[in-house]
């Protein structure tokens, strides 16, 4: 992870809305130009559906303060704007119309529209709210939310308001955090839809590997879907303590322990082999392996006596909501390492042990 006091920083580069190379002037004119293309999309769809623009309370004082907060931001962030300089005034007047002239053909639909602002004034009160500014952002978090499900064709699925949450309250900025959890979503948006989750769970195949019995055991009592392993789609953001989720969504993040890398290596490999003889194919190393789900397999490995007393889904449930801030991060990650390597290790011993001399003891480690 990185220091808290450069996080807000590093992710603005981590998650792509700045360019690795760009120079500090080019920031500044990438932010100005993303901060009124921002701008645009929201006023476009408050156009379309103006209903939604208030969002429409239950009565608690909670959010009435949350709306009070909110519109003393937008009052400040209006002064802002009548204070500047003409010529950055006509600066972003350009920058306006090409925006406007790039969201033109764009198209909603006011049935799918409206049923994700519903589901998001569902899901915004509930969002955890504890850090940062808390309830005064959660109709920021609403708008952004909204602008996302407008704009992108995966709309908005339950979940997403704990995962741009966490961006809103690092960056603290509502147009960094849209483009930031916009990159981000990019990437992982594809888990949100309807059998994205099934999907992600590869972990019943890696879990078969790593612990037959266990796999063995969730099978026969029907609990194979791994639905309880919801974790992987916040990014284990409850099961660790505040300060150690952001540290683990950094580090799965940055793709630094990803078996990707396998592929290039064994590209090289087989080209080598091609050039001397006719070898078979190489044994591939999964690569949808991706280390959030050693990660997962390590935190079912240390509770394995608890999953084989699990029954049915129901206590499965019950046992991941235990969890919840319990878990160690240090422990955690040592472990995933640990089977992460054990597992590349493995299959590089099943390569040589089919194709070079038999081991002198079938128990010698292959390192």
């Amino acid at each position: 992870g990185v220091c808290p006091s450069e996080r807000g920083l590093v992710w603005r580069f981590l998650f792509g809305m700045y360019p690795c190379s760009s120079t500090a002037l080019e920031r500044s004119l990438l932010q100005e130009q993303l901060t009124v293309r921002y701008r645009v999309m929201k006023r476009k769809w408050q156009r379309f559906l103006p209903s939604a623009v208030r969002m429409h309370l239950n009565g608690t004082d909670e959010l009435v303060s949350a709306v009070r907060h909110f519109d003393r931001r937008q009052a400040q962030e209006q002064q802002q704007n009548q204070d500047q300089s003409e010529q950055v005034r006509d600066r972003l007047a350009f920058l306006e119309l090409q925006a406007q002239i790039l969201f033109e053909r764009v198209t909603f639909d006011r049935g799918e529209l409206r049923e994700a602002v519903r589901i998001i004034d569902k899901d915004v009160p509930r969002t955890n709210r504890d850090r940062g500014e808390g309830l005064g952002n959660l109709l920021v978090l609403r708008d952004i939310l909204i602008t996302y499900a407008a704009f992108h064709p995966v709309s908005y699925a339950q979940g997403m308001n704990d995962l741009c949450s966490r961006f809103l309250e690092v960056l603290d900025s509502e147009v960094d955090t849209f483009w930031s959890f916009s990159c981000y979503m990019e990437k992982f948006s594809k888990d949100f839809r309807a059998d994205g989750l099934h999907r992600k769970i590869l972990e019943a195949a890696l879990l078969k590997e790593l612990d037959p019995k266990l796999y063995a055991h969730l099978v026969t009592e029907n609990m194979e879907s791994f639905a309880f392993c919801h974790w992987l789609l916040l990014g284990f953001q409850r099961e660790f303590e505040h300060s150690d989720a952001l540290r683990l969504f950094e580090i799965l993040s940055c793709d630094h322990l990803e078996l990707i890398s396998q592929q290039v290596e064994r590209a090289c490999y087989q080209e080598r082999l091609a050039q001397k003889c006719s070898a078979s194919e190489l044994q591939a190393i999964n690569t949808d392996f991706t280390f959030e789900l050693f990660i997962c397999a390590s935190i079912l490995l240390d509770n394995r006596e608890s999953l084989l007393q699990c029954r049915d889904d129901v206590q499965l449930i019950q046992f991941t909501s235990r969890l919840q801030g319990t878990l160690d991060l240090n422990s955690t990650l040592k472990k995933a390492e640990h089977l992460l390597y054990n597992y590349c290790k493995r299959r590089a011993w099943d390569y040589m042990s089919g194709h070079c001399r038999e081991p002198r003891s079938k128990g010698e480690d292959f390192l």
